[in-house]
């Protein structure tokens, strides 16, 4: 039995992905992230998982994920969030981002081989210092509680508490995870025909000669992921 899980909120505009404005506006960086979770639920949709979850912030689920069970995040930091959904899922559990619209099955594969003796945890390490996947053969919310996230040591800190716990992990392929726009325009060359990249292409074209310059950091909540 292994349950896979991706974890995402409402693509609101000036709720998600407001790092990618400007160039993008914000009605639009909130479009290529609700491609980015399609194309990610299209990818876990073919893993040979036995259930299949949402870990949801927000009000109304994204499309294509209507064959997901659907677990909303409880309040609190991202560590606390995913220290609950460790704790109430049973067997093994592969949590995914919806940052990496890349992602391949074949990036997921090793964690859902047949049990391995030498293997207890599966780790995807992202090109910011984060992770986008972390799998648990036996899950636990306190692996990752008092971790510190969406820091540029945040991987670093949760190999360290995997280490600790005496777990023997496997690593998974490195994946661009998507915050900047020269970050998205990485995974969208990485998979040019996936709906992430037909997006950012249309957006990104639009508005090229727009809004040049370093954003304004008081214009951009701060989001959280998994890195």
């Amino acid at each position: 039995m292994t349950t896979v899980v991706v974890i995402c909120k409402e693509t609101l505009p000036g709720k998600v992905k407001t790092r990618l404005h400007p160039p993008l506006s914000l009605e639009q960086a909130a479009d290529v992230a609700a491609a980015a979770i399609q194309d990610t639920l299209d990818v876990v949709r073919r893993l040979p998982a036995t259930r299949r979850v949402l870990l949801f912030d927000g009000n109304r689920t994204p499309s294509g994920s209507e064959d997901f069970d659907v677990i909303h995040q409880i309040g609190g930091g991202l560590d606390a969030r995913l220290g609950a959904l460790f704790d109430e899922v049973d067997g093994r559990t592969v949590l995914v981002g919806m940052d990496t619209p890349q992602l391949t099955v074949a990036d997921l594969a090793p964690a859902f081989d047949d049990p391995a003796d030498d293997v207890d945890a599966w780790f995807g390490p992202a090109n910011d210092g984060g992770f986008w996947a972390l799998g648990l053969e036996r899950p636990t919310g306190d692996l990752l509680r008092g971790v510190p996230m969406s820091r540029d040591d945040t991987g670093a800190h949760q190999l360290r508490r995997l280490a600790e716990a005496g777990l023997r992990v496997r690593t998974l392929p490195e994946l661009v995870d998507v915050d900047t726009i020269d970050d998205a325009r990485l995974a969208a060359a990485a998979a040019p025909h996936s709906r992430f990249a037909r997006a950012l292409a249309r957006f990104d074209a639009d508005h090229d000669h727009d809004l040049a310059g370093e954003p304004d950091a008081s214009r951009h909540p701060t989001e959280e992921t998994l890195s």
